[in-house]
């Protein structure tokens, strides 16, 4: 796999685990790359990892925050008004090519978001998580000011979307405080007991918290720390006004994208100090470990190295806290059933 994905891309903007992963291993022994969820034109069957059936227990780590693609942009068309085939790097990163990574470190369950190359399309997608039932779950991309929007959330979370991510995209975030569509959004989210997933910089902390306050039913995740270290220094007032957010109970924090905090090395020892920070304020409870993929397999990054950092270096933690920062509590945002 071409393992270069640009900067830039960050800073702007269940099945039987085995069968899975051996649809992967053998993907990247040779076959076809951009198999993903694909129809064969002759026999109109899909191609992919093989499906034995839905389990019922699963006791692996949940990936909360990744990625998938295809090349196939006649199938699934990107939008043009903002990318070209060119910004595709890697050119895909399919199911197959995911778990690969992913399962030797043991999750078998990953949350899918929505990839800005599609805007508000969430087609390859919902026809990932439709093909693999009990694996996948997603966090859908809606234009918020859509008439048919409560029409379009309840089609989306049938389909196993449990969350809306929201960004800047240019755009000042103090709107969101005045914006109609947005409101709606909140509200819609916070009955259906859906979540709202914001990817901001430190300085929107103070318009969450705002938001919060509005719709203080409506639960929040919150992705990679808010972005808190990117520039290279963990801020500590940054890092204090993520930490205050702690006081809105259903404000939860991916713990993600290593690769693009501090000093951004593996082992990624320096951001401790930010984790047990988080941990402290929020609990275990209301924190997942994430790994940003394709982007954390990028260079000299690694998967393994990711999850090891909650694993095995986040001391003192109780098996029971790891177990909640690397399953439990994306299970319960992510893979339960909604109203």
């Amino acid at each position: 796999m071409n393992r270069y994905i640009p900067r830039r891309v960050f800073l702007g903007g269940a099945v039987s685990s085995l069968s899975l992963l051996k649809g992967g291993v053998a993907l990247c022994a040779g076959q076809n790359p951009s198999a993903g969820v694909e129809q064969d034109s002759k026999t109109g069957k899909r191609s992919g990892p093989s499906v034995a059936g839905e389990a019922s227990k699963n006791f692996g780590w949940i990936d909360a925050h990744v990625h998938v693609w295809t090349p196939d942009v006649e199938r699934y068309p990107i939008d043009t008004r903002r990318f070209s085939v060119d910004d595709m790097v890697p050119a895909s990163f399919t199911p197959q090519q995911l778990m690969a990574e992913c399962q030797p470190s043991g999750v078998d369950r990953v949350v899918l978001i929505q990839m800005s190359f599609y805007n508000t399309d969430n087609s390859y997608m919902l026809d990932v998580i439709k093909k693999y039932p009990g694996v996948f779950s997603g966090v859908g991309i809606v234009d918020h000011h859509a008439a048919e929007l409560p029409t379009q959330i309840a089609a989306l979370s049938a389909a196993g979307v449990r969350g809306f991510r929201i960004s800047r995209r240019g755009e000042d975030t103090k709107s969101w405080l005045t914006d109609p569509g947005m409101a709606k959004l909140w509200e819609i989210a916070g009955h259906k007991g859906l979540s709202i997933c914001p990817l901001i910089n430190p300085a929107d902390f103070a318009v969450i918290d705002q938001l919060c306050v509005k719709y203080p039913e409506t639960r929040v995740v919150i992705d990679h720390f808010g972005r808190v270290g990117v520039t290279g220094e963990i801020v500590p007032g940054q890092l204090n006004s993520l930490c205050q957010l702690a006081r809105h109970r259903n404000v939860h924090v991916k713990t993600s994208a290593f690769y693009a905090l501090g000093k951004k090395q593996t082992p990624y020892k320096d951001l401790l100090p930010m984790l047990r920070r988080v941990v402290d304020s929020f609990s275990p409870q209301r924190l997942m470990w994430a790994s940003d993929c394709p982007y954390q397999v990028q260079g000299k990054h690694d998967y393994q190295s990711s999850i090891d950092l909650v694993r095995e270096h986040l001391n003192p933690l109780s098996k029971t806290d790891r177990q909640w920062i690397l399953r439990d509590t994306a299970e319960k945002v992510f893979f339960s059933k909604v109203s």
